[in-house]
C-alpha cells in the first residue's frame, strides 16, 4: 500500500461513508457473515478479530512492502502501531472504520488510490476487508507478535482419552487431534520405536545387545522400559556427537576459512568442546554464556575461552589485494546474524541495510547490537589470531587454566605499572626539532603539531623501508633514561571510524651522536614499553636483529600507539647532540600492504623512575615468576585455536551506523544495545554503554526473554519429529509461519528453562517418552484433511535420514565404525578427482583399509568449504560457509547413486556381507540376521523369501560375492534410510 500525505485527503473525507457503505453492502452478498448495522456498530458481526491471529497477516502479505521497515511511503509503517494509530499516526480511526483512511483505501473503486495499487497486487478480497473493519471497531488493539511476548505456561488442557496420555506433551497434542475428529495413531511396534529413539538419541541403531536388552525389559518392567532404555541412550558417548552436529550446523563450523584459498583452520578443539558438552549435559544458559562471552567469565577457564572459537568460525579472506577491515567488519556482522539465527531465530541480517520490513526493529538497533562484537582484536588474518593454547589431553586443563589465570593476572599488573609511566605526560618532553629520511624511495617531510615535530611519508611508501630519524635534545635535558616513540594515524580524526593500515616495526635501533663525532653510540635499551598488555607482536622482538616482528600497530590503527625504549643506564647528554632511531620495517600483508609507520613523533625523559622501575627486586622476580610459570604452560602440549578477545578500553573500536549497509559510508556513533521490541538489558554498570558480550549473554538467557528457550526447543523438537512446531526455524517473526502447536511450544519453553534446569538431555527425554513420539509412523489415509508434514502429530515422526546418520549408520551395521571420541579431522575415502584444493599444502590423505580413521564418525570428517565431503553434499548437508537454522531434504537420483556407489558404503556392504556369512546356519539365516542388523526387526515371510531369491538369482549367475550384494541392498532399503 502506499498512502499520500494527509492533508491531500480533505476532498475525499465527504464520499467516504458513501464508498465505505457501498462496499460493505457488497461484502454482505460475499460474506458468510451478515452484517446486522452500520459500520461502527458492534453488533456488526459476533467474531473477535485477534490481532497476530487475523489482522497482522494482512499488513504483511499487502502493506509492508510499501509500507513497513525497508519503505515508509507517508510515513506509515504496518510493523508499528505509533505510525499507524494516534496520536502520531493518521491512517486509523479506532473504533470508527467509517472514519479510517485505511478502510476508504482499500474499499475504492478509483484504481489510482486504490489499496494495494493494482500494479502492486490484488485488491483485498471482501473477507479481508470485512476482518479490517471489525477489528477497527472494536477498537483496533494492536498486539506485539507472539514470539516477542515472554512465554507463560498454559493451563494443561483436558482432553476425552486422558489415559492416552504419558507425558507433559501428549495434553496438547491430544486436544488438538480431538478437535479436529482425528484419533491418534496406534503404537509403534516396540522394537521400530526404539531403533527411531536410539537414532535420535545417538544417531545410530541399536546393536544386538541393546536390543536384546530392551526385549527383556519390556517383558519384566512393560511400559517402564521405554523411559529406562532412553535414560541408558541419553548416557551413551554417542549422544554428543549426533546432537553436536546439529548446532554445529548453526553455528557454521568447519575446517577451512572459506574465502581466497580457503586454506585450514585449526578449530577442531571447539567442535570437541561442543561435544563434550552435550555428553555432559551442560545447561542451555551455561552453553550460551561461555560461546559469548567465555572470555569475559570471571575466573575463566581453558574451556571458557575455548567456547568463544564458535564466533571465530567466519570466514577469512587469504587472497591478495583484500582490505582487511572489510572482511574484518563482514566477520563481525555475521556474528551478529548468526547470534540471531542460532539464539533468536529471527532474521536479523536484513537490518544492516534499512529497519526490518515485517517486525518493529530499527535500522540503528542492528549497528548497536554489532558494537557487543566490534571491539574484538581478531583481523582478518592468516594467523588466525588471537588464539588460546588448548591441552592435547583434556586431563590438563584445569592445570593449563590455573597457570593461564596466574600468567594473565601478573602480566597485567607488570603492565599497568609500565602503562603508568609511558602515559604520564609529565615524565616526557617533546622533541621539537626532528629530522627524518628513508632508505628507499618513500617520501618523508617533517611539521610542526601541537608543539612538536613530526615526521609524515607522503604518497605511497616503498615496502621494506628503513625510516631514519634524528632528534635534537630539548632544552633542559642533561641526561636521557627513556626514548618514547609514537606512531599515529595519517588523520587522526577520521581514522577514528576508518581505520588506516597499521605498522609493524621490525627493529629499532637507537645511538647517540655527539656534535663533531664521526660515530653515533649505540645505546643499550634495557626493555620496550608498550601501550598494549597482550599484543600479537613481541614488542620486545624490536630489539632483535634477527625477528621481522615487534612493536605494532596490527594490522589497523584508530588511534596513536606508543612504546617506550627504557636505558639501562641514564645517558648523558648536552644540548647540541642527538638522538638517532632507526626504524626498520620488513613486515607486508598479502603481498599488497606494507606495514609502515606513517606518521609519527619522540618524547624523551631524563626521569630517573624509568630505569628504577627497571631495576626494582620486586618487579624483576615477578618477571622471572612470569617466565618460569610461561615456561612450564609451554611444556604442556597443546594446539592453538582462534578465540575472542577484547581490545582495552583505551584502544576501544568505535561502532558506527552504516548508511544502507555500506561499511564505507559512516553514520552515527552508537553504542552497545538490543532491539526496544525485547527487553532490556540489564547493566553490570549504570553506563549502558559499557554493555559487555556479557550482559549480551546474561541478556539471551534472562527468564524474560521471548525467544532463547522457545528457538532451542523448537530446534530439538524439529530434529526429531522433522519438521518443528514453528516450521520455518530461521524466521520466528511476522513473516515466519505461526506454531502449530503454541500452548505447546510454551509449555516446553518453560519447562527447559524452568524445571529442566535449561537441561537439553532433560527436553529430548521428555519428547522421547511422550505418547505423541511413540505413534506409529505409517501414514494415514484416514484423516479428514492432507496432512503430509504431519503438522498435526497424527503419527511418529518418518522422515530421510540426515547425510551424517545414513553414513555412520551404514559403518555400525556392518561392524567398521570406530567409535573412538574426539581428535583432529579425519579424511575418508573420496571419488578420485574431487580433491583440488586452491592451497597446495591442504592434502587429503586418507588411511588405508582396515585403519581406524577411515571408519570414524562423519562429525570428524574435514570440513572444507570449498570442496564439501561428496556424501554430506549428496544428502543436503550443508557447506557451512554460513549459519543453517535448518536444513532442506531432497530426494534425487544422486543419493542412490552415491548409496551403490560410494567407497566406504561399498567396504560397509563388503563387511555386513563376510558378517552374514559368518553366521552359523542355513543361507536364510545369515540373511535374516543381516536384515535384523539393518533394521532392526525379524523379516516378514515375504521379505525373507525375496531375498533368498535374490541370493538364489546371484548365485545362478557366477556373482563372485553375492552376500556382499545383498548387503548392499539391504544398507538401501527405505526402512534402513528413513526414521
Amino acid at each position: 500500500m502506499s498512502f499520500s500525505d494527509p492533508a491531500s485527503m480533505s476532498h475525499l473525507m465527504v464520499i467516504r461513508k458513501a464508498i465505505l457503505a457501498i462496499a460493505l453492502a457488497t461484502i454482505t452478498c460475499w460474506s458468510p457473515w451478515v452484517l446486522a448495522g452500520e459500520p461502527g456498530d458492534s453488533t456488526v458481526d459476533s467474531r473477535v478479530i485477534r490481532f497476530n491471529e487475523d489482522i497482522r497477516p494482512l499488513f504483511t502479505k499487502h502493506c509492508t512492502a510499501c509500507h513497513g521497515g525497508v519503505k515508509q511511503a507517508a510515513d506509515i509503517s504496518f510493523a508499528r502501531p505509533e505510525t499507524v494509530l494516534p496520536p502520531d499516526g493518521w491512517a486509523i480511526e479506532p473504533g470508527d472504520s467509517a472514519a479510517s483512511t485505511l478502510i476508504e483505501r482499500v474499499t475504492t473503486n478509483d484504481e489510482s488510490i486504490r489499496m494495494p495499487p493494482p500494479e502492486h497486487g490484488r485488491a483485498l478480497t471482501a473477507d479481508e476487508i470485512l476482518t479490517l473493519t471489525l477489528w477497527i471497531d472494536q477498537g483496533a488493539k494492536w498486539s506485539r507478535h507472539w514470539s516477542f511476548e515472554p512465554p507463560v505456561s498454559p493451563p494443561v488442557p483436558e482432553v476425552e482419552t486422558a489415559d492416552w496420555c504419558r507425558s507433559t506433551i501428549d495434553p496438547f497434542v491430544l486436544e488438538k487431534l480431538e478437535a479436529n475428529g482425528v484419533v491418534p495413531a496406534r503404537d509403534e511396534a516396540p522394537l521400530r520405536w526404539f531403533r527411531r529413539a536410539s537414532i535420535d538419541v545417538t544417531g545410530l541403531p541399536p546393536t544386538d545387545d541393546q536390543r536384546k536388552r530392551f526385549q527383556t525389559l519390556l517383558a519384566e518392567k512393560g511400559d517402564d522400559a521405554y523411559a529406562l532404555v532412553v535414560d541408558e541412550l541419553l548416557q551413551s558417548p554417542a549422544f554428543g556427537e549426533r546432537w553436536a552436529s546439529v548446532w554445529l550446523d548453526q553455528i557454521r563450523y568447519a575446517d577451512s576459512k572459506g574465502l581466497g584459498l580457503d586454506g585450514k583452520r585449526n578449530v577442531w578443539k571447539y567442535r570437541d568442546w561442543v561435544i563434550n558438552a552435550f555428553n555432559n549435559d551442560l545447561p542451555y544458559d551455561e552453553f550460551t554464556r561461555k560461546q559469548i562471552a567465555g572470555d569475559q567469565l570471571p575466573g575463566r577457564t581453558i574451556e571458557d575461552q575455548l567456547a568463544t572459537a564458535a564466533h571465530r568460525l567466519t570466514q577469512t579472506n587469504e587472497e591478495g589485494g583484500t582490505d582487511d577491515e572489510e572482511f574484518r567488519t563482514a566477520a563481525v556482522l555475521d556474528r551478529v546474524n548468526t547470534t540471531w539465527q542460532t539464539w533468536m531465530g529471527i532474521t536479523f541480517g536484513c537490518v544492516q541495510c534499512h529497519s526490518h520490513p515485517y517486525d518493529p526493529i530499527d535500522h540503528d538497533e542492528y549497528y548497536q547490537f554489532a558494537s557487543f562484537f566490534n571491539n574484538t582484536r581478531d583481523c582478518d588474518l592468516n594467523e588466525d589470531w588471537p588464539t588460546v593454547s588448548v591441552p592435547l589431553d583434556p586431563s590438563d586443563f584445569d592445570r593449563a587454566s590455573e597457570l593461564d589465570r596466574e600468567i594473565t593476572t601478573l602480566r597485567q599488573t607488570l603492565w599497568e605499572k609500565d602503562f603508568d609511566l609511558l602515559s604520564d605526560d609529565k615524565l616526557w618532553k617533546p622533541v621539537t626539532s626532528l629530522e627524518a629520511s628513508s632508505s628507499n624511495e618513500t617520501k618523508l617531510v617533517v611539521n610542526e603539531e601541537d608543539g612538536r615535530a613530526e615526521f609524515k611519508t607522503v604518497g605511497t611508501v616503498q615496502r621494506g623501508v628503513t625510516i631514519g630519524l634524528q632528534a635534537s635534545v630539548p632544552d633542559g635535558l642533561d641526561q636521557v633514561t627513556a626514548i618514547k616513540l609514537t606512531i599515529a594515524p595519517q588523520d587522526t580524526e577520521t581514522a577514528i571510524q576508518d581505520a588506516e593500515w597499521g605498522f609493524v616495526i621490525s627493529e629499532i635501533k637507537a645511538s647517540l651522536r655527539q656534535a663533531g663525532s664521526d660515530e653515533p653510540l649505540p645505546l643499550d635499551i634495557a626493555r620496550v614499553l608498550v601501550d598494549e598488555p597482550t599484543p600479537f607482536y613481541d614488542p620486545q622482538l624490536s630489539l632483535n636483529t634477527k625477528s621481522n616482528r615487534g612493536f605494532a600497530g596490527y594490522t589497523k590503527i584508530h588511534y596513536p600507539r606508543t612504546a617506550a625504549l627504557v636505558l639501562r643506564q641514564p645517558l648523558e647528554v648536552s644540548q647540541d647532540s642527538t638522538i638517532e632511531l632507526s626504524l626498520d620495517h620488513r613486515v607486508f600483508i598479502l603481498a599488497s600492504f606494507s606495514l609502515v609507520s606513517r606518521r609519527g613523533w619522540v618524547h624523551l625523559s631524563d626521569d630517573p623512575s624509568l630505569i628504577e622501575n627497571e631495576q626494582d627486586e620486586s618487579l624483576i622476580a615477578s618477571r622471572r615468576k612470569l617466565r618460569e610459570l610461561t615456561g612450564k604452560r609451554s611444556s604442556i602440549r597443546s594446539t592453538s585455536v582462534p578465540v575472542l578477545d577484547e581490545r582495552p578500553d583505551h584502544l576501544k573500536r568505535p561502532t558506527n551506523l552504516f548508511v544502507r549497509g555500506l561499511f564505507l559510508t559512516k553514520g552515527e556513533p552508537v553504542s552497545s544495545g538490543t532491539p526496544d521490541c525485547l527487553p532490556p538489558l540489564k547493566q553490570f554498570d549504570s553506563d549502558p554503554s559499557t554493555a559487555s558480550r556479557r550482559e549480551l549473554a546474561e541478556w539471551l538467557v534472562d527468564g524474560n526473554h521471548p525467544l532463547t528457550a522457545r528457538v532451542m526447543v523448537n530446534r530439538i523438537w524439529a530434529r526429531i519429529f522433522g519438521v518443528g512446531i514453528v516450521a520455518t526455524e530461521e524466521d520466528f517473526g511476522s513473516s515466519g509461519e505461526p506454531p502449530s502447536h503454541p500452548e505447546l511450544l510454551d509449555s516446553l519453553s518453560v519447562q527447559f528453562q524452568g524445571e529442566f534446569g535449561w537441561s537439553m538431555k532433560r527436553l529430548i527425554r521428555e519428547i522421547l517418552i511422550s505418547r505423541t513420539y511413540r505413534q506409529s509412523s505409517v501414514t494415514r489415509n484416514d484423516l479428514p484433511f492432507e496432512d503430509a508434514t504431519n503438522r498435526l502429530l497424527a503419527r511418529g515422526p518418518r522422515f530421510r535420514l540426515p547425510a551424517e546418520i545414513v553414513r555412520d549408520q551404514a559403518l555400525a551395521i556392518s561392524g567398521l565404525l570406530t567409535s573412538t571420541l574426539y581428535g583432529p579431522p579425519v579424511y575418508p575415502p573420496i571419488p578420485d578427482g574431487i580433491w583440488k584444493p586452491f592451497q597446495g599444502s591442504d592434502k587429503w590423505v586418507t588411511p588405508a583399509p582396515g585403519e581406524p580413521g577411515r571408519y570414524r564418525r562423519s562429525i570428524y570428517t574435514y570440513v572444507k568449504r570449498s570442496i564439501p565431503f561428496p556424501m554430506a553434499a549428496a544428502f543436503d548437508a550443508p557447506s557451512r560457509e554460513f549459519c543453517t537454522p535448518r536444513r532442506l531434504s531432497s530426494n534425487t537420483p544422486l543419493q542412490a547413486l552415491m548409496m551403490l556407489n560410494d567407497q566406504t558404503l561399498l567396504e560397509c556392504a563388503e563387511a555386513l556381507g563376510k558378517q552374514m556369512s559368518r553366521v552359523d546356519g542355513s543361507v536364510a539365516k545369515q540373511i535374516a540376521h543381516g536384515f535384523e542388523t539393518a533394521v532392526c526387526r525379524p523379516p516378514s515371510p515375504q521379505e525373507l523369501d525375496d531375498l533368498r531369491d535374490l541370493y538364489q538369482t546371484l548365485i545362478e549367475q557366477n556373482e563372485t560375492q553375492p552376500m556382499t550384494i545383498l548387503a548392499s541392498v539391504l544398507l538401501n532399503l527405505d526402512e534402513v534410510l528413513t526414521k
